[in-house]
């Protein structure tokens, strides 16, 4: 019985390492992410250069008033929006590639943890693009 909390314990460290063995891509690597068609009709905007494209989501009701990853209050009722290596405070263009809408977030969280989604937008920024409906939709993201 001896040999059972040596186990464990080597199990924990090789599961804690491992969860430290991902890294977030540099820029000139690519990205991955689900190829997103750009609107026919779309406007050119003020954004910045492209970040990426692909899926995005959105949470809100059960999130409203937990800590997010920055260590704010998450509110459904603010621009934000969940990335997963955009530094804190990066402020972003998020394009709805169906509809052409448009709304800037700010980045205070971490995410999203969904396989093939690039952003989660909060309950607010989803609705001004169109989003809260369908829940996930293809987007583009450009640097603010």
């Amino acid at each position: 019985m001896r040999w059972r909390p040596a186990l464990v314990l080597s199990l924990a460290t090789v599961l804690w390492l491992g969860g430290c063995a991902t890294r977030a891509p540099w820029d000139d690597e690519p990205v991955e992410s689900t190829s997103v068609p750009a609107p026919s009709d779309a406007t050119p905007s003020e954004a910045g250069p492209e970040i990426e494209r692909g899926m995005a989501s959105w949470y809100g009701e059960e999130f409203h008033g937990r800590r997010t990853a920055s260590g704010e209050p998450f509110s459904k009722h603010e621009f934000t929006a969940a990335h997963k290596t955009l530094p804190f405070g990066t402020r972003v263009r998020v394009r709805h590639a169906k509809n052409g809408k448009e709304v800037t977030v700010r980045i205070n969280d971490r995410g999203p943890f969904s396989r093939g989604r690039v952003i989660d937008l909060s309950r607010a920024a989803a609705s001004a693009i169109g989003l809260t409906r369908s829940g996930v939709a293809p987007v583009v993201v450009f640097r603010e």
